[in-house]
Order: structure tokens, then C-alpha cells, then sequence
């Protein structure tokens, strides 16, 4: 199909993609302004498109369920650090309520450059496809797929089909899923560009890269629809103010600024350029904070995480060479990868290139497996992309299965021979490639996610042993909503456990508000500053996921002008926030504070709110809760490994002296501890269920969602069912 070009006027397109798939019509609707400038993008204008797609009732893997991939204005702009990020939006197979996950890579950019601001894709294929967007020629079609069941496998003949065609690497971006996206709820979706700086391994330059939309099983719902891959062929806007931005000077000079902050400050702080995100694995790690989760969150440090920390990988793993940016333009240059020489699977033997790991991937299967190999943590990193799955579910689910090993509830019977021990590598690694192709009961339940295997494994083991260990193995199974932990270790950070059970609409996830580095470092004293936080980085974090920006330019490096601010919250560096406004504001047209910019983040948060109260009603409140492991010591043994602090925590808590704590036995002081963190928290969650004008079950109340303008976006159905729940 041919359709129009068009300039990018003040960072959009202007339209959308839609693609049926079951009749094969693609359509190229003008984006309305009203609902533009209401939902201003990326997540936000996914979700509401996600809300009028659907019903109540409709189910992931439902044909009218739509895969939608959404840009947002600031995105694609490379005179600004970090504007590589779009969405990925749809019914969560894992969850069940929407799911969403942001990505990097160049494929939202080229999406605009090709003149869409999102895609829409409904129904199912009836053969593997690929849908291919040519912003050279301006046209939109659908072809027959490779017969393919790897990424990377996919990546080598999309190269050779498109250059053979005339294209250069550089102008080609696409999205693609594996066979493991086909036989997991969590299948993840690559985002594959190439990376012309980086060295190859015959002595050239250039290597493909990838990044994911990893959380919530997109890439199952992308692998079910039968789109194998979507393919984006574009070149970026040339001339003068190329994105149509109202003030193009203003914009520049926004760049400019964070630039200079990001070259002055990260070489200081964090050596994000140098460590990657996997450089937080030290401060998780450190003594006083026992953040790092170490066998399936049981711990919070050990003394062997220098061996996967970010200064090992900086100087025996990571290729420094070329640029690390995942966007051009971006000078945090944090996307680290290098080469390992794999040891398992069909490909042993072979040299790879791997990107990554994040800081996610190498708590997962590192620390909280008791695996502590770069090189293992590398080579699970390629496999799970390769296969197209979540590390961070992967991970988590064969945590939980080390952890019922070590407890009894499973054993070598059940799994077909893995000794599925705490840093058994070999059987990590055969657990992944029998899980991506479903090649037992036992992995296809771990393959529909944590809720399903508790099951199956209560189930089995009740038939065992006449015993029922449900409640047992709830402490444990480390999901909220059906997702999977991210990997941060909650004992010491209320109001991360706020975030992972309330804050965090998708579930166990930690994008909402990534609160537990700066809660460590003292910035919520007071639980209403708690309360508060919960509240105002949300927005910030979601709202840049609105506007196409990566969070990590703002929240990783800490601009030395914020600490000079006398009032506020300085941890959420309100001078660097100023700079992202300049930015939206010459973008936009607009002359708005950054705190008016990200308020109206309010819109989005309440309708993926609302999304979620249609699944769950009046138990939307049950929902929102972590298990017992995230709060506090499941055990006594696990009480005394930090007893001085658990002691200091309850003596607070009780408001007594602390000889008489010293006097009690460790279950009655684990009891109470328990006890009182989670009175603590139901009463952070409730504060902010009234922060946000919600009803003590979560449910949002009318008049609130009519003071945000956002009653009259909602179905009639919606509204019937939300008057019936008031």
C-alpha cells in the first residue's frame, strides 16, 4: 500500500499505522489532534488506543487484542541525550490486565522518520509474516516470513534480503521474536539496528545490536499474531529543524546543556559509559543496604559480587571501542556489549556478541541463582534474546525453582533429570533451551508463568506427600499481579514496596518508580515524603516514556546545579528536569514548568488504573501486594543474618528500648517485624490510593477521573462499570 509523505511537525507524524491481519488491510488514519494532545504518546497514546480496541473480557491471545508499538514527540531527535526510547503496548499474557514496556534501539525513530506515530496491529495471521513500513518509498506491505525460529537466526536474513535490495545496514531497524516467545507468556521483543562504530570480528566495523521490550510477554502476543518481524526502512530527516519543532534554537540549547552535564558528570559518579547499568550490582550489594537479591531474594549481598559487578565487566568483558550509545546523540553511552565464546545449545562454540547484560539480567542470573559468572550471565543474556523471552521472568522463575529444590518441593523427578541447584550453570542453561522449545510439562508450566508453576508444583508435591504447601510456597514465589520481581531486594525500602505492589499498575516491575536507590540513600525519611514519592516520580518516569526519552540521562546522573536548591525534593534533580522542559517546550510549542509537563502523566496512570479495576473489580485492592519475601525474614535463620538492623527496625517500630528487643527470642521479634512492616505498608498504599483520588479498594473515583478530562475518553462500557463499582 503507497501512502503520502508528510513533515514532522512539532515532533509528530501526524498518523497511524493500522494493520488487520486476518483480512490484510492496512489503513493510514490521521492521528486526531484531541486525543494527541490529550494522550501526548508513547505509552500514554497506547493505552488509550489498547482501551478502545478492547473490552472487559478480552484476553491476550484474543484476535482483537492489538500489538501496538508507539512513539512519542521527543523521540528520534538526536540533538537531545537519550531519545531512543518507544513503547510496546498490549493485553499482558502473563497478567492478564495491559502490559506495557519501552525499548530502545532505532526503530521508534525510524517509525516517525517513516511518517507514523504508532502501529496497530489486530488479528492473527494465518502464516508467519513480516510487515514491512519503507519510508524510501512510502509504502506498507505484508510478506511471508523466513522460516525461522531464532533472532539472531532472522537478523542475518533480514540483512541479506534488504541490502540485497539496495539498502545500507544503517537505514534498516526492525522488531523481531523467537521460538521462545511462541512457547512462554513472557516473550520479549527484540530491537535489532546496526551499530556502524562498533568492530566486527573479522577486523571491520559494524556489528548488530539489540535492545527489548522485555517485561509483561509482548513478544508472545506479537509470536501468536504469527509477525515474526517488523521491518523499518527510513533515513533521517535532513535540512533545518528536521523534526518541525516550534523553537529549534530552544531545542538545541537543551541539548547542548545536558550534554555538557552528562561529558562533565558521568566520568565522576556513576561510569555509566564505561559499566553500563550493571555497575548498580556494587551498590545494591554494599553491606549497609543487603539490596542485591542473592538466591531468590533470601539474601541482599555477598562478598562474590565483585565477580559480576560493573568494573569486571568494564575490564575483561565489555568492547569500548566505537560509540555506546542506543541512539545517536546520546553521550551516556551506557549500552555496553562484548564478545563470549558460548557453551551450550545448538550454537556451543561460537563467538556472539552480546548486549548487555543490564543491571536486571545480572542480578538475575547471577546473584539471585547463585551463579557468579560474567561470562555464564552473558551467555544466558544472548540465549533469552535469541529465543525471544524476559530475562528478568526466566530468571525469576528458575529462582523459584532452585528455591523449591533446596526445599524439598521438587526434585530431579519432577524436572526430567535437571538438578535445577543454586549455581548449577549447566542445568541453568539446559532449563532455558528445553524452556524455549516446551519440551516438557515441566517447562511448558514454567513457560506460562509464576502462577501456573506455583501450581503445578503444589499439585505434585500435595500428591507426594498428602501435604498442602500452598501458603508456604506463596512466601517465595516472587510475582505481584502475575509478574515476575525485578531484581531489587525490598527489606529495607518501603516505599519500593509501595512501588512493586501499588505504584506499578503492570505488576513486580520497577519502571513506575524506581525508588530504592534513592530511598537507601536517605531522600524519604518521613513516611509521608514516602507516600509523596509514590506519587511525583511516577509521573517523571511514565511521563518519559510518553515523550520517546530514555530516564537514564536524568536519574543516573545527578546534576550538580540540583544540589544547590533550597526547597523541593533534590533527588529527583529538579535542575536537570528544568533542561528535559526546555526541550518539550521547544518541541511543542508550549512555555510549561517540568512539573506541569509530567503531572499530566495523572491521564495515563489513571486509565491503565482503570484498564486494571475491569479485570479485577472489587478485588483490585488483593492485587495490589507483594509476597512476604519482598517484606521482611521469611525464616528466623534469615532474621539473624541481619539481626542488628531487624533489631534497630522493630525497636522503631514498637517504639521500645532496645534491650528490651535484645531479650525476646528471634521468632517472636521476626513476628512482630513481619507484623508491622506490613501494617506500614498497607498504610502506604492507602495513603496513596488517596493521593491519587482512589477508593480504598484502588478503584479510581468518578469525580477524579472527570477532573482529569479523562470520564468522556473512556467506553460506555467502562463508565457502566465504574459507576457500578462506586
Amino acid at each position: 500500500m503507497k501512502y503520502a509523505s508528510r513533515q514532522l511537525n512539532r515532533g509528530y507524524a501526524n498518523r497511524m499505522l493500522n494493520i488487520d491481519l486476518e483480512s490484510g488491510s492496512i489503513a493510514t488514519p490521521d492521528l486526531d489532534e484531541k486525543i494527541r494532545d490529550y494522550f501526548i504518546g508513547g505509552r500514554s497514546l497506547g493505552l488509550y488506543l489498547l482501551h478502545q480496541a478492547t473490552t472487559p473480557t478480552t484476553k491476550a491471545h484474543d484476535p482483537e487484542n492489538p500489538l501496538i508499538l508507539a512513539n512519542g514527540p521527543l523521540g528520534g531527535i538526536p540533538q537531545f541525550p537519550g531519545t531512543a526510547k518507544a513503547m510496546a503496548i498490549s493485553l499482558s499474557p502473563t497478567t492478564g490486565v495491559p502490559g506495557v514496556s519501552n525499548f530502545g534501539g532505532y526503530f521508534g525513530a525510524f517509525l516517525k522518520y517513516s511518517g507514523f506515530d504508532a502501529i496497530q496491529i489486530a488479528g492473527k495471521a494465518n502464516q508467519a509474516m513480516l510487515i514491512v513500513i519503507n519510508g524510501f518509498t512510502n509504502e506498507v506491505h505484508l510478506e511471508a516470513a523466513p522460516a525461522d525460529d531464532e533472532a539472531f537466526h532472522l537478523q542475518t536474513e533480514l540483512e541479506a534480503r534488504y541490502t540485497a535490495s539496495g539498502y545500507q545496514k544503517r537505514n534498516i531497524a526492525f522488531m523481531s521474536t523467537g521460538v521462545g516467545a511462541a512457547n512462554t507468556n513472557y516473550g520479549c521483543i527484540n530491537s535489532h539496528y546496526f551499530d556502524v562504530t562498533k568492530p566486527a570480528q573479522d577486523g571491520g566495523k559494524g556489528v548488530w545490536r539489540s535492545k527489548q521490550a522485555g517485561r509483561t510477554g509482548i513478544g508472545s502476543v506479537m509470536r501468536d499474531k504469527n509477525v515474526l518481524a517488523i521491518v523499518v526502512l527510513a533515513e533521517y530527516p535532513r535540512g533545518e529543524n528536521p523534526y518541525g519543532a516550534a523553537d529549534w534554537k530552544k531545542v538545541q540549547n537543551a541539548g547542548t546543556t545536558l550534554h555538557k552535564i552528562v561529558k562533565d558528570v558521568d566520568p565522576q559518579q556513576l561510569k555509566m559509559h564505561r559499566k553500563g547499568s550493571v555497575g548498580l550490582i556494587t551498590f545494591m550489594s554494599k553491606h549497609e543496604y543487603q539490596s542485591l537479591p542473592v538466591h531468590n531474594f533470601q539474601g541482599g549481598t555477598d562478598p562474590r559480587a565483585a565477580q559480576i559487578c560493573g568494573k569486571h565487566y568494564a575490564e575483561h568483558l565489555f568492547e569500548h571501542r566505537g560509540m555506546d550509545g542506543c541512539f545517536p546523540g546520546c553521550n551516556l553511552q551506557c549500552n555496553k556489549g562484548g564478545w563470549v565464546t558460548l557453551t551450550s545449545g545448538t550454537h556451543a562454540g561460537q563467538r556472539v556478541w552480546v548486549d548487555g547484560p543490564e543491571y536486571e539480567t545480572a542480578a538475575g542470573f547471577g546473584s539471585n541463582l547463585g551463579i557468579w559468572s560474567a561470562e555464564f550471565i552473558m551467555e544466558a543474556n544472548w540465549h533469552c534474546d535469541n529465543y525471544g523471552i524476559d530475562t528478568i521472568s526466566t530468571a525469576t522463575i528458575m529462582a523459584f525453582v532452585m528455591e523449591c529444590f533446596q526445599r524439598g518441593y521438587l526434585g530431579a523427578e519432577d524436572t526430567g533429570g535437571l538438578e535445577m541447584t543454586w549455581g548449577n550453570q549447566e542445568a541453568a542453561l539446559a532449563f532455558m533451551h528445553s524452556l524455549a522449545h516446551g519440551e516438557s510439562d515441566f517447562v511448558r508450566m514454567a513457560g506460562k508463568g509464576m502462577s501456573s508453576l506455583q501450581e503445578w508444583v503444589a499439585q505434585r508435591f500435595q500428591q507426594r506427600t498428602g501435604i498442602d504447601p500452598r501458603a508456604d510456597l506463596s512466601i517465595f514465589a516472587m510475582q505481584t499481579k502475575g509478574l515476575p520481581f525485578s531484581f531489587y531486594r525490598t527489606h529495607r525500602s518501603l516505599s519500593m514496596q509501595g512501588s512493586y505492589a501499588a505504584a506499578s499498575d503492570i505488576g513486580a516491575h520497577h519502571a513506575a518508580a524506581w525508588l530504592i536507590k534513592a530511598d537507601l540513600l536517605g531522600a524519604f525519611p518521613t513516611f509521608e515524603e514516602k507516600a509523596r514519592a509514590l506519587m511525583t516520580y511516577p509521573r517523571v518516569r511514565l511521563g518519559n516514556d510518553n515523550l520517546g526519552v530514555c530516564k537514564l540521562p536524568w536519574v543516573d546522573v545527578f546534576n550538580p546545579e540540583s544540589a544547590k536548591r533550597v526547597s523541593g525534593d533534590i533527588y529527583i534533580n529538579p535542575a536537570s528536569q528544568d533542561i528535559y522542559a526546555d526541550f518539550y517546550n521547544g518541541v511543542l510549542g508550549t512555555d510549561l514548568g517540568w512539573e506541569e509537563i509530567f503531572q499530566r502523566t495523572d491521564r495515563d496512570i489513571n486509565l491503565q488504573r482503570v484498564m486494571n479495576v475491569m479485570r479485577y473489580g472489587s478485588a483490585t485492592v488483593d492485587h495490589d501486594w507483594i509476597p512476604d519475601r519482598a517484606i521482611g525474614p521469611t525464616e528466623d535463620a534469615l532474621y539473624e543474618t541481619e539481626q542488628e538492623y531487624n533489631d534497630v527496625d522493630l525497636a522503631r517500630m514498637l517504639g521500645k528500648e532496645q534491650e528490651a528487643i535484645a531479650a525476646m527470642s528471634t521468632t517472636d521479634k521476626r513476628t512482630l517485624l513481619m507484623a508491622q512492616r506490613k501494617m506500614e505498608l498497607r498504610k502506604l498504599i492507602q495513603v496513596y490510593y488517596e493521593e491519587r483520588g482512589w477508593s480504598e479498594k484502588g478503584i479510581p473515583k468518578i469525580d477524579t477521573l472527570q477532573q482529569l478530562g479523562l470520564w468522556d475518553h473512556l467506553t460506555p462500557q467502562t463508565q457502566e462499570r465504574l459507576y457500578a463499582l462506586a
